[in-house]
């Protein structure tokens, strides 16, 4: 290097070309491993924040960003440890938003989201910093926090203000938004604050599933917590739904029926058709248990239809000027196919359109009233006609009895049991019947248990009237021979022989539920 110098100077020889060379190769694989390894650095650099982030997106939703199902597993058995270690226990709290679907319907999905955005920062602002959140999907939310022996309180306090924290408006997209959630609590201690068996944070969220699906069957938007109980419950739950499942294929749901006397003459006028369900392992089960389970399982069209059709072959061999009245769920209200199935259902069993009335009660014409209106008017267009059930227990606004397609409304058996005392306060009766009156809709007067009752209404004016003053419901055979002894019967139904195709005889239930 100092000859090298020197020649540049003038004042020396010229260096050894070799040894120049190597100096400049030295310099040129200097300069060439510093950027390398700068460029290693960088690359290594961005490969751990790729993996920090891959780490990050498999733990957490990329919505809210809350923990998801597959890291709150994790979260959970991690905090329980270390809550056991200093002598804590912990909730484990699962919430869903009631009703959210209506929202994603109505407004669109990214007010969907928005809100459910909103409602995870209203619930982290109320957790406290060693609690974990966690989205485990769709509209359900959880959270696992420690909290001290005992004082299961401070676990209420805080879910009552989660409860009232979301329950305020949400401002989002130019609408306001109000809902409401439901949550399920578990803890890994028992109720007397003694240590429970040992639970991982999977038996802890499935406990708090199960009180979840309690405080939505008590109502939503409240909170329970596990109780042993409740999983039997559940069990006979999972019973009903596989039963159901079985008993349609199987055609084990049958229909029963219901005299309609015209309470001026005591002429029989028709039959409102029950659902009645005949199981192998329960017995003869009642509507109340199996009608809701079947909509919420969305079999309620299946089971509906199955059953009309043998209704409709039973009905086939009645006196003409028999009605059959048949209820109509809101879900399948929901389907706009609703009318056109109804009436190719009809035209399949060949039953007259002019002899079936349906029932639809006040909760259905608050959905989308729009679709209610349009096919109750196809419907009523083709003969059939519409009445309003259990009218007086919802909300059905004087504007829509004038305007909706209704044939006849029916006062729900609330307000007729009030009749039963010879002081009973008919006020409400009366000014249900002053109501029809003015619309020109015809009465039917439901649960008329007793003679006294059925003396007030006679009262009252002209009235078709059922309940079980005039009998309990009967299955289908009793019904034949109820009108064969009255000689209500048509020629085809008074022949014996084997029923229509398709119709599986009902089984012998003469010791049927009175429900």
């Amino acid at each position: 290097m100092p000859a090298a110098v020197q020649s540049l100077l003038g004042s020396g020889s010229a260096p050894d070309k070799l040894l120049v060379s190597a100096l400049l190769l030295n310099i040129a694989l200097i300069i060439f491993g510093w950027r390398r390894y700068r460029e290693l650095t960088h690359e290594i650099a961005e490969r751990r924040r790729a993996e920090e982030q891959a780490r990050l997106l498999a733990a957490t939703d990329p919505l809210t960003q809350c923990l998801n199902r597959r890291s709150m597993a994790d979260a959970s058995e991690q905090l329980r440890a270390w809550a056991a270690q200093r002598g804590e226990a912990i909730a484990y709290a699962m919430i869903d938003l009631d009703n959210f679907k209506q929202i994603n319907d109505m407004y669109g999905h990214s007010c969907g989201d928005a809100v459910l955005v909103r409602v995870s920062q209203r619930i982290r602002e109320l957790l406290p910093r060693d609690a974990r959140l966690a989205r485990l999907g769709g509209d359900e939310f959880a959270f696992v926090m420690p909290y001290p022996v005992g004082h299961t309180d401070r676990i209420d306090d805080l879910v009552v203000r989660v409860l009232a924290s979301i329950a305020a408006p949400i401002e989002t997209h130019d609408v306001t938004v109000e809902l409401t959630v439901s949550i399920g609590l578990a803890t890994d201690y028992d109720a007397d604050a003694s240590p429970g068996p040992r639970l991982d944070a999977q038996t802890l969220m499935h406990r708090a599933d199960m009180a979840l699906y309690h405080a939505k069957k008590q109502g939503r938007n409240r909170h329970f917590w596990f109780d042993p109980g409740m999983e039997s419950e559940i069990r006979f739950r999972n019973q009903l739904e596989t039963g159901i499942r079985r008993g349609i294929s199987q055609h084990e749901f049958v229909p029963y029926y219901e005299q309609q006397i015209d309470i001026q003459t005591g002429e029989l006028v028709g039959f409102e058709m029950l659902a009645r369900w005949q199981s192998e392992q329960l017995g003869l089960v009642g509507p109340d248990i199996f009608i809701p389970i079947a909509e919420e399982m969305g079999l309620i069209t299946q089971l509906s239809e199955q059953l009309m059709d043998r209704a409709f072959a039973d009905a086939r061999e009645w006196d003409e000027g028999l009605m059959l009245s048949i209820n109509i769920s809101p879900v399948q209200l929901r389907d706009p196919w609703f009318a056109q199935r109804l009436l190719k259902r009809l035209v399949a069993n060949n039953f007259p359109p002019q002899r079936l009335e349906i029932e639809i009660t006040e909760s259905c014409l608050h959905e989308n009233i729009g679709l209610v209106r349009a096919m109750l008017t196809s419907l009523r267009n083709q003969g059939v006609k519409v009445s309003l059930d259990d009218f007086g227990t919802g909300y059905a606004s004087l504007e829509q009895l004038r305007d909706l397609p209704f044939d006849r409304i029916k006062i729900d058996r609330h307000f007729i049991s009030e009749l039963r005392e010879p002081a009973g306060h008919a006020q409400l009766v009366d000014a249900i019947i002053a109501l029809a009156r003015g619309l020109d809709l015809p009465l039917t007067a439901e649960g008329v248990e007793n003679e006294d009752i059925l003396g007030a209404l006679r009262s009252m004016g002209k009235l078709k009237a059922q309940g079980y003053v005039f009998g309990e419901p009967e299955s289908a055979e009793q019904v034949r021979q109820r009108l064969a002894a009255s000689g209500k019967l048509t020629g085809a139904g008074r022949l014996s022989g084997p029923l229509p195709a398709g119709c599986i005889p009902p089984p012998d239930l003469s010791r049927a539920a009175n429900s």
